[in-house]
């Protein structure tokens, strides 16, 4: 078994999910693969479990009923890595908008260089983003910076979604208590670690916007994203957050 888990959520992703997963498998750094399916009714989770056995203890995955949510995906890997004994905990997308090598630099930055969550970060060295509109692009860059500003996270990308958690954050963090469902709990999950005093670090990526399949982006993610941060900076008010025990 590897000390590494990448979790990857999927909801008809049957063009790019065997390809990601032999990217991911040909690192020359070993990672075992969770994928969570969400009922893709392309034959996504078909295509996972019959590369099962070519992949034998290295490649697994959990089928949900429906679209529950990506926090919820999240969340449920979250405890399955736990409950696995993994010390490097990872979410990547399988549409290839993360670049598998990637993996490599966000595991360094936890392993070697001491962060406790390492992003991998689209603005952190001007904006890396290929084959998004401009309007996309204006739009997430300026959530992030919208976000920087309510929380006090010191970080250039707020939303971002390929990241490395060590395991000791995901057992601090109260994950029954993650309040959001969609990207804002990207945010959520960063600002939570961020009041519980783990070091947050960002990795320099570029984002590749995908090639095969459909974008699952809507208006509402980045709604729930802009109000749901002052809901977020509110009930930091009052809440109490578990924190880092120093080695």
């Amino acid at each position: 078994m590897s000390d590494s888990v990448v979790i990857i959520p999927t909801y008809n992703e049957k063009e790019n999910i065997e390809k990601i997963i032999r990217a991911v498998f040909s690192l020359e750094k070993a990672f075992d693969i969770l994928i969570i399916d969400d009922g893709s009714p392309d034959g996504t989770a078909t295509i996972v479990k019959n590369l099962q056995s070519e992949f034998t203890d290295r490649l697994h995955i959990i089928e949900r009923q429906g679209k529950l949510g990506l926090g919820t995906a999240y969340i449920r890997g979250f405890k399955w890595g736990i409950e696995r004994g993994y010390d490097y905990i990872f979410e990547m997308d399988a549409d290839f908008s993360h670049n598998p090598n990637d993996l490599l630099r966000l595991y360094k930055a936890c392993s070697e260089d001491g962060a406790d969550l390492a992003i991998g970060s689209r603005y952190i060295s001007g904006v890396n983003v290929v084959n998004w509109p401009m309007s996309r692009v204006l739009m997430s860059y300026f959530a992030s910076k919208y976000v920087r500003l309510i929380t006090g996270m010191k970080i250039a990308d707020t939303t971002a979604g390929f990241k490395c958690y060590r395991k000791e954050v995901l057992q601090s963090v109260d994950l029954d208590a993650i309040c959001f469902k969609g990207y804002a709990f990207q945010i959520e999950m960063k600002f939570t670690a961020y009041k519980c005093g783990f070091t947050l670090k960002e990795v320099p990526i570029v984002f590749v916007n995908r090639v095969e399949g459909v974008s699952k982006m809507s208006g509402g993610i980045f709604g729930e994203a802009l109000f749901g941060v002052i809901q977020l900076k509110w009930n930091s008010l009052f809440k109490k957050y578990p924190q880092k025990i120093e080695s």
